[in-house]
């Protein structure tokens, strides 16, 4: 015999999932009212918030766009610069490198720029430019070290003439080590003002240093070699001429120290 359905529980069931939508709605409209609440009090400022970062955003984008654009047409006119000195047309070349140079920057394209006009204006005979670029670069404290190095190196070589050897030793005896990048040049300048303050004694063993060392300049290890044998130091295992190939004896003008220092 079957029962008669449960009219009770029916009900209770309708009731219950009438309750349900309406809490939901309440909840819905209430949220709904609190975003009303919160967007009519802090709407507007959030809205300038973000136009500004968008407007900030695109600004960057066109800031680094610009800087590419710009280092772009360094590097183009640095090579022209290039070529301007491989033709000897002075000229044309600081044409060229003044606007790189000019630049407010210290990175590697802009000093390099300043090195090779101070290079150019030794060439033109006016030391006193050269050595004011290359104080300034030496003295840039944004500037890549090993270009400020470079050019401590080249002032010094300019002006070493018109220096106090100890003036030279302290200004570049902490590059005159092996493995420093500019050992070669810096080490020949140091050598050479050890032999004015006739101390051969630490000339010889540098000069063989340099002429030992593989990364330096083949024209500047060869002077290093006959300094060094003049001053009665070994530099190298196997004596070899120009085009490499050993020498039974080597070929040398054996002088008194005193004639190098001189």
């Amino acid at each position: 015999m079957a029962l008669p359905p449960d009219t009770n529980s029916a009900a209770a069931a309708r009731n219950a999932a009438q309750q349900d939508v309406f809490l939901r709605e309440v909840d819905d409209a209430v949220r709904q009212d609190q975003l009303e609440g919160f967007m009519s009090r802090y709407g507007k400022p959030l809205i300038a918030v973000i136009i500004i970062a968008l407007l900030a955003f695109a600004g960057w984008i066109y800031w680094q766009h610009r800087q590419t654009q710009e280092r772009e047409a360094r590097s183009e006119a640095y090579v022209q610069a290039l070529d301007a000195l491989q033709s000897e047309n002075l000229d044309a070349a600081k044409a060229k490198l003044a606007p790189i140079a000019g630049a407010d920057s210290s990175d590697a394209t802009v000093v390099s720029a300043r090195l090779m006009l101070a290079g150019i204006a030794l060439r033109q005979e006016k030391k006193a430019d050269a050595l004011k670029l290359y104080r300034e670069i030496s003295a840039d404290g944004k500037a890549p070290q090993v270009l400020r190095d470079l050019a401590s190196v080249r002032e010094v070589g300019a002006d070493f003439d018109a220096m106090k050897p100890e003036d030279v030793v302290s200004r570049l005896k902490s590059m005159a080590a092996p493995g420093n990048p500019w050992f070669g040049p810096a080490g020949e300048l140091v050598g050479m003002a050890y032999l004015k303050q006739n101390k051969q004694d630490q000339a010889g063993p540098l000069f063989a240093a340099i002429a030992k060392d593989e990364s330096v300049e083949d024209g500047l290890r060869s002077r290093a070699r006959q300094l060094a044998a003049v001053l009665g130091v070994d530099a190298v295992d196997d004596v070899v001429n120009e085009k490499g190939e050993p020498l039974d004896k080597p070929i040398a003008k054996i002088v008194q120290p005193a004639e190098v220092a001189n």
